[in-house]
């Protein structure tokens, strides 16, 4: 079993309470717009790192995060990228990534709006946390945290972090 913490477009901003929700995961996952290479480095200290980088990241986080990742963890199947919709609603270039890695979660972030949706008929679980950050017209911060065993995604949390302004 590991121990998920999954965050998007924090666009350079990194708070104690991102902080506090993020202690203790085995891995940290970003879904990209980390805004500048020091989130990158600031979230690398408290945990491994599973990251792709976003349309408003800079060379200094494309050198290290790719566009795409994809990969297993605890028998699942993960396919992670910035800009992919949301069932019923993917890019192209997800519909794409998606026919050809058959994922059983498709992460991704860009929208701002924490979504938790399953997709019947590609038989995966779409999450996107949200934005941790405070730049966008999003009203409330959001990121993930969860488990994932035996091919599943488990214990999920939707976690509130306060209002984007203030």
């Amino acid at each position: 079993m590991k121990k998920i913490g999954l965050l998007s477009d924090t666009h350079s901003y990194l708070d104690d309470r991102i902080v506090h929700h993020l202690a203790g995961c085995d891995e940290i996952w970003h879904a990209g717009d980390f805004g500048t290479a020091a989130i990158v480095d600031a979230l690398k200290a408290l945990a491994p790192l599973r990251g792709v980088y976003g349309n408003i990241d800079g060379q200094d986080v494309r050198q290290t995060e790719p566009l795409v990742q994809s990969f297993e963890i605890e028998g699942l199947k993960v396919l992670m990228t910035h800009i992919g919709g949301y069932p019923g609603h993917y890019s192209p270039a997800a519909r794409l990534l998606l026919a050809q890695e058959r994922p059983g979660l498709f992460i991704s972030g860009h929208s701002h709006i924490l979504k938790v949706m399953p997709d019947p008929k590609l038989h995966l679980l779409h999450l996107n946390p949200g934005a941790a950050g405070r730049h966008g017209f999003h009203k409330v911060r959001t990121l993930l945290r969860f488990e994932v065993a035996a091919g599943k995604v488990q214990q999920l949390q939707a976690i509130e972090l306060g209002p984007r302004v203030g």
